[in-house]
This record gives structure tokens, sequence and C-alpha cells, in this order.
């Protein structure tokens, strides 16, 4: 893009990433409810000041993240290999193996494609494992279905919520108890329960101050990105998993709301929550990880503690790079 501009080009950037307005752009318009808001100089700009222009409010960018020790290991995933569907002689996960303990967040960093989609599915049995074992608390749950993967308390965060995390067309409170319709206090002898399904689905977006107010019956489509990832994490934590994996949980949202999903995570992983976090965004692999694997070839590479690697160097071996020495 500086290429282009230095050969006399104009180039309009349309994003929520402040970094990348800071690296790439001249001036910045910055758009709020639809609004102009103001016009700056980016080089003269401090970010916290165009943060605050974007939500309409100071922003605190530090994660309150305390050091504790960790639990028992809760999810393990050994010699793993899942096919690869477009190239039959190829594995898209590769003899992966990991352990996640209570209280760990474990993140995983890789370029898309490399064989994260295929994880995911795995765990949650969207697809069928070739060889090798997936444990909850003990328990293999590979190649089961998913109703076993939820009653073994795994709770997933996908990275499409339009395509896995909600039914558009269904209201929010419905979208809310997708996986417990069928569990009390919700309905009994398959009869629903509508006083209780109301309490407990206002009761969630007050905790996750989901706007606007009293939307459990409008059709979840009518809600912003950002409220509609607050009823998917508050849906999945209300499951009250060992394991909650967040798939890009991020993707899409405004700078304030990501703060606010990062506080989440923070906050259910010094519950002793096991977190497995999958994510292409360096910046919130680095902030949220206690421990950081490189994906490459469907092959874990690399394996560090938080603070043992930086943005540099975690770039390199995404893309297949080796560590110097």
């Amino acid at each position: 893009m500086q290429n282009l501009a230095k050969d006399g080009k104009t180039i309009i950037i349309i994003t929520h990433k402040l970094k990348e307005i800071k690296k790439a752009a001249s001036f910045c318009t910055i758009i709020r409810a639809g609004s102009i808001i103001d016009t700056l100089d980016v080089s003269k700009t401090p970010i916290e000041e165009l943060a605050k222009k974007m939500i309409g409010q100071n922003l605190n960018f530090n994660i309150a993240k305390n050091n504790h020790e960790f639990g028992d290991i809760i999810f393990e995933i050994d010699n793993l290999c899942i096919e690869n569907k477009k190239t039959k002689n190829l594995n898209a996960v590769d003899k992966l193996s990991l352990k996640i303990r209570k209280g760990e967040i474990f993140g995983i960093a890789g370029v898309d494609g490399n064989g994260q989609k295929e994880l995911v599915e795995a765990i949650t049995n969207l697809i069928t494992v070739k060889s090798g074992s997936i444990k909850i608390n003990g328990n293999e749950i590979q190649n089961t279905n998913i109703k076993n993967v939820i009653n073994n308390k795994v709770s997933t965060i996908y990275d499409d919520r339009h395509a896995r995390g909600i039914i558009l067309d269904m209201s929010v409170k419905e979208n809310v108890i997708l996986e417990k319709y069928k569990a009390k206090p919700f309905s009994k002898r398959g009869i629903l329960k509508q006083k209780s399904i109301d309490k407990f689905t206002e009761s969630l977006l007050n905790k996750y101050s989901v706007k606007p107010e009293k939307c459990s019956n409008s059709k979840i489509r009518n809600l912003s990105g950002g409220n509609q990832q607050k009823v998917v994490i508050g849906r999945e934590i209300s499951n009250n998993p060992d394991l909650l994996i967040a798939v890009q949980p991020t993707r899409g949202l405004d700078i304030g709301a990501i703060k606010y999903v990062h506080e989440i995570l923070v906050e259910q992983r010094n519950k002793g929550k096991a977190i497995l976090l999958i994510s292409l965004d360096l910046d919130e692999i680095l902030d949220l990880s206690d421990t950081i694997s490189v994906i490459y070839n469907g092959k874990i590479s690399n394996t560090f503690k938080q603070n043992e690697i930086d943005e540099k160097t975690l770039g390199v071996l995404m893309t297949g790079g080796k560590l110097n020495g």
C-alpha cells in the first residue's frame, strides 16, 4: 500500500485495527454510530486518542492477568492425525499433541489453513479422526458425537458465529438455550417453560451487557456483531465448561468489544477454566496466552511460555521458518 501511495495512487482503508491504521494511513476519518466523528493526522495522533474517538470513551489496553499455578491436566490430545479432504495422501493435522491444564490459556498461532479448522472440527466431532486420541478429564471424545462433547463439559466459540454460533432467524432467547432446551428448568416432558427461559435469558443479557436492552424476543440477526458475539460467549460460559475453545473470538469486533471479550476470557482462566485459544491475531495470542504453540502444516512446530517469544519471531515460525541457532 505504501508503494502504491508513492506511485501516486489514492488508497482508502476501512478497518477497526488501530495498529493497521498507524502503520498504513496518513489520515484517518473516524465513524461512530453512522456519523463522522473526526478526521485526524495519524502521525500526530496517539493511538489512545484514536481509540477514544472510535468507541466514545477512554480505553485501557492493558489486560489484568494475574500469575497463578496451573491445576491438573483437563484436556489432552495425543498423536492426532486427520485426513486432508483435498489431498488424500497428506494429513490436515499430523501427529499433533498438546495438554492444557486448569487455569491455563493455551494459544495456537498459525497462518490460516494450517490445520486449525480441522483441529477444532475434530475436537467438536464435526469430522472423523484418522488416528490418535482427544481426551477431556481422561475421557476419550474423538469420533463420538456433538452431544457427547457438550456433556463432557466442552464449550466452543466458533470463528464464524453466523455459520456455527447462532441461527440468525431465531430469537435471542432461542439461541441462548440452543444447547440446553431439553434440560430443566427450560422444559418438562418435552414442553418448553417460557418463564424459565425468559428469566435465564434476561439474566444472561444483563450480565454480558447485550444491547439493546430487552431484546430477548428479537431475532438475533437484528443485533450488532459485537452483541451477537456477547450472546454466544455468554451462552457457552453459562454451560460451566471445563474446556472453553475460543476460535477467532474477536473477529470483526471493534476495539471496545475486543477488550470486553479478552477480559471475559481472562476471567474464566482465573476461575480455573482450561482455554484453547486459536487466533490469527498475533497481539491476541501474545496478550492472552500462558502457553503459545505454533502450528504449521498441521504440526505443532514450537511451544513457548508467555514472554518467551515476540511477534516477529512468532511470524517467522508461522511461515515455516526456524529459530536462529
